[in-house]
């Protein structure tokens, strides 16, 4: 599916089926004996839309197609190694006391209900109406609670949010912690610029911000076309990332973007994320992963 820049979607479609992959991935680790994080309710959101596709994501491709595979399990290396990422972001968050978070098109992402937060914390999540509305209800209809003050801002990104976050009761003179995770490819170049000056303006000093995005294309053939398409196949899933995503010619890279902009940002590549949380991976996924960007700023 060709993107227009004034397209739409809800959780099966477009971008939203892609934070589905996702959900599904956090799943299948968390069934792991030794998982590196534990999301109980992702495989409740997977669930709620189709367990016969959606599951067998979570579960991995087994003996099939040899070059699928290594495309799966680059895929999901990268989605552990962000969510692990991600997670000790917010554990240093909380540490530092502040209590004001914003989680860009937060998808399926279920940190508002599966994180240890501090009392008084508030947690806002920006996304499509039709996205939150599916988390929110599919949670609730197991029972399933925020562990915060949880916010819902339903908005598209590419619109004027600001405005929408500061009147869901955002404040912008205390400290933020934003996450912006599995976005910036999915905005035109400028839209992404536009996305980070606006954090910076409504950043208090001592405000934290951390995302990922893929910086090129890898350099060898363990995630080519062909491979991902053997993968989406074997899966049968018709969700292709790579006619989503805009181009990476002239778009920022968000390290040199944050420090110009007052900001002390820090680069961290997913293959040590994941070696020093116990599971190193092989040299040539590691190679592929460098073109992947974790990044966490602070604001003097």
């Amino acid at each position: 599916m060709m993107r227009t820049d004034d397209d739409s979607w809800d959780i099966v479609t477009s971008v939203g089926a892609t934070a589905l992959g996702v959900a599904a991935v956090r799943a299948g680790e968390s069934r792991r004996p030794d998982a590196l994080f534990r999301d109980p309710y992702a495989e409740v959101l997977v669930d709620a839309v189709d367990p016969a596709a959606w599951a067998r994501l979570s579960q991995g491709l087994g003996d099939a197609d040899p070059a699928a595979t290594r495309s799966y399990g680059l895929l999901a290396d990268l989605i552990v190694a962000r969510t692990c990422y991600f997670d000790d972001f917010f554990a240093a968050v909380v540490a530092a006391g502040i209590r004001q978070i914003v989680v860009v098109a937060a998808g399926l992402d279920a940190r508002s209900y599966r994180l240890e937060w501090a009392g008084g914390s508030t947690v806002y999540e920006l996304d499509q109406p039709k996205v939150l509305q599916f988390k929110a209800s599919a949670l609730a209809a197991q029972g399933i609670e925020p562990a915060v003050e949880r916010r819902e801002v339903p908005v598209d990104l590419r619109d004027d949010w600001p405005v929408a976050l500061r009147d869901k009761g955002f404040d912008t003179a205390v400290p933020t912690a934003w996450l912006v995770e599995g976005l910036l490819r999915y905005l035109p170049a400028d839209a992404q610029d536009r996305l980070l000056t606006a954090v910076t303006e409504l950043s208090a000093p001592g405000s934290r911000v951390a995302l990922n995005m893929t910086l090129a294309e890898a350099p060898d053939t363990v995630h080519s076309d062909d491979a991902r398409a053997r993968m989406r196949a074997a899966f049968d899933v018709d969700v292709d990332v790579g006619t989503l995503w805009y181009p990476a010619e002239g778009r920022s890279d968000p390290v040199a973007w944050f420090t110009e902009h007052g900001w002390s940002a820090t680069r961290a590549d997913p293959a040590t994320v994941l070696a020093e949380h116990g599971r190193p991976v092989a040299a040539d996924l590691a190679a592929h992963m460098r073109t992947h960007l974790l990044m966490t700023a602070i604001r003097p």
